[in-house]
């Protein structure tokens, strides 16, 4: 019976064994790369021109809500100081439009940042779209095995950002 134990404990260390060559031989030949995302909506042709576009897309209604803005500001440092020559009720009718017109202001900022936000997350997944298919053209014609967008840590042997960005900025 102690031959049979000893003779199945040879044939596990042999299997471990064999196991862990076999895992060693197969990581050897793996090919791992790697993006770096953020610097893809850097420095990419395509990001770049997105937020030129967004730009002039939303500086209008910048512009007016930044106008907007001074004109309260301005309304209420008249008020601070007229306030102590008015009559009660006109001061009272004053503070009320103020406050109006700051609600006002503080709606149209946020919607405005809504929209930003909005088209700002439209233009990205778009630049991400045509990313993600540059980044599969490049992991075929190199055959990588895996390709990886976000680490702690990167050789940067592995980096195809390069690679990436020239894809990006020669497509059309």
């Amino acid at each position: 019976m102690m031959t049979s134990q000893r003779t199945i404990a040879r044939l596990l260390a042999v299997l471990v064994a064999g196991l862990c060559l076999s895992a060693a031989s197969l990581a050897q030949s793996i090919k791992i790369g790697f993006v770096n995302t953020e610097r893809v909506l850097r420095e990419a042709g395509l990001a770049k021109a997105s937020q030129a576009k967004l730009e002039q897309e939303f500086s209008k209604r910048e512009k007016d809500l930044q106008s907007l803005g001074a004109q309260l500001k301005a309304a209420s440092e008249k008020l601070e100081r007229d306030a102590p020559t008015l009559p009660e009720t006109q001061r009272l009718t004053r503070q009320r439009q103020l406050v109006e017109q700051d609600r006002d202001f503080q709606r149209k900022q946020r919607e405005f940042q809504e929209d930003v936000t909005l088209r700002k997350n439209e233009e990205l997944q778009q630049v991400l779209e045509k990313a993600n298919r540059v980044i599969k053209q490049v992991a075929e014609s190199e055959k990588f095995d895996l390709i990886l967008q976000e680490a702690v840590y990167i050789n940067p042997k592995h980096d195809i950002t390069d690679k990436v960005l020239g894809g990006l900025n020669s497509a059309k």
